[in-house]
């Protein structure tokens, strides 16, 4: 074997890692060789037969952990443009008195990009190495990936209104068909979708027309689901039928749709999902903040439904953190159960990981650290206070670690972050450029006066 045959990109040794490849396996003091992009071995303490050590980079990961990047199944990246702009308001005033609007002003290419690129600094910086978008003005976001080194599911938006980016609503199916055959097979880092906005904003001749678009090219359908009370009360004055009947009823539900929230469903409403093998990306932060309610992810679980974590936009969570998102996800279904067995950690940890890749059809290639497969891989410190002593990996990642623990990122075989500093993203022009255009919104009147809050004494004490 020559030398050629023999050199890696990146060599990483020591720590602990989780594989996620089995239910709790664990390895200590691995060895773990990329090249190409990919991982070509996993090894338990030694290098196999052949190989002597020689790689263009060598990470120590001793006293650390191991593990996937993790697996954003649901957000909407460019609205970290809006943070913070309309807390602490129900979901349809919240869209329909300063997001829908604000949207119709300052959303363009330019604004996306320029907030993409902020959203996946953010993203890179908390661990998370895919993410699954939906948005106006996808492409933006597709070159925004690109740009950064960071792979995601990039959905073209669609809603029965006129857009800042589709001001003509007949032309769905032309608008589809040119985003996806601009973005499929463009880059190993962006995979083209579809999105519709939901069954109440969304036709069902829009609903049937951008998911046979979806059929034909073979990429995700995308579409919110059963989020709110209101749209339960929508549908059936509107159509007589529960939100998963009538998109059974329109021929939409298979393994190729992600629904997001997923939080009014009754029994039989999830049955439809589990026999269809529809995908659901579970937003538990988001649902919260909104006072939505809670999924019934223990439920679908136990059904067999595929189900992953998502932040959601930063409109409405307000931030990309997925360590965050695990640790909210299991402690609020026990509290919610009343019961502290539901959702352990390895499951959530599986989620946000391995589960996450299943949600989005892309397991075969990440999710797990295997060979063959994406060489996605973070890096936790585990030399810190709140993280010592380790006794149980899984438990320390959901109920102990953040994402500012994250100090090494690997995304397709590269290292976009190293000892916490970007690699690909210069940050402070990112924070810059969308300071600017929070400057544009708050001049135009947009920014929301707070409110007292309903509890708050109506004079001081």
């Amino acid at each position: 074997m020559n030398r050629d045959d023999q050199e890696l990109d990146i060599l990483i040794t020591g720590g602990t890692l989780l594989t996620m490849a089995a239910p709790g396996d664990i390895i200590t003091n691995p060895c773990i060789g990329i090249r190409g992009g990919r991982i070509l071995f996993v090894e338990r303490q030694s290098l196999p037969a052949g190989y002597t050590p020689v790689a263009r980079e060598v990470v120590d990961a001793t006293g650390s952990l191991i593990m996937p990047g993790l697996v954003n199944t649901h957000t909407h990246l460019p609205m970290v443009l809006f943070r913070g702009l309309a807390d602490d308001l129900p979901l349809m005033r919240w869209l329909n008195e300063t997001i829908f609007p604000v949207e119709g002003r300052f959303v363009n290419r330019q604004t996306v990009y320029a907030a993409t690129t902020l959203a996946i600094a953010e993203m890179i910086l908390s661990g998370t190495t895919t993410f699954c978008d939906g948005y106006f003005f996808e492409g933006a976001v597709a070159r925004a990936a690109i740009d950064c080194g960071m792979r995601g599911i990039v959905a073209q938006g669609f809603i029965d209104f006129p857009t800042p980016d589709q001001p003509d609503t007949s032309r769905h199916r032309e608008l589809a068909e040119r985003f996806v055959g601009r973005w499929q097979g463009h880059s190993a880092l962006v995979t083209p979708a579809l999105v519709c906005h939901s069954p109440y904003t969304c036709s069902p001749e829009t609903l049937r027309t951008i998911k046979r678009v979806t059929r034909e090219a073979r990429i995700p359908f995308q579409i919110h689901l059963a989020e709110t009370r209101d749209e339960i009360t929508l549908l059936r004055e509107r159509y007589g039928k529960k939100p998963v009947h009538h998109l059974r009823d329109l021929d939409l539900l298979d393994a190729g749709t992600v629904a997001a929230h997923c939080i009014w469903l009754d029994e039989d409403e999830l049955d439809v999902l589990a026999a269809r093998n529809v995908k659901v990306a579970h937003d538990p932060e988001s649902n919260m903040k909104l006072g939505a309610g809670v999924a019934p992810v223990p439920a679908m679980l136990s059904r067999g439904i595929d189900v992953g974590l998502g932040t959601d936009g930063c409109a409405s969570n307000n931030n990309l953190d997925l360590f965050g998102e695990m640790g909210m996800c299991a402690k609020l279904h026990k509290v919610f159960a009343a019961d502290p067995t539901v959702l352990p950690a390895e499951r959530v940890v599986e989620m946000a990981t391995i589960g996450g890749a299943r949600v989005l059809g892309m397991a075969e290639g990440i999710g797990s650290i295997v060979p063959g497969k994406s060489a996605d891989i973070i890096i936790l410190d585990l030399g810190k206070p709140h993280l010592t002593p380790l006794y149980h990996p899984f438990s320390q990642l959901v109920y102990a670690a953040a994402g500012s623990d994250v100090t090494t990122s690997i995304i397709n075989g590269r290292i976009v972050m190293r000892n916490r500093m970007l690699l690909t993203v210069d940050v402070d022009s990112a924070m810059a450029a969308v300071r600017s255009i929070a400057a544009d919104i708050v001049g135009a009147g947009y920014s929301r006066p707070r409110r007292r809050s309903s509890c708050a004494p109506a004079t001081p004490a």
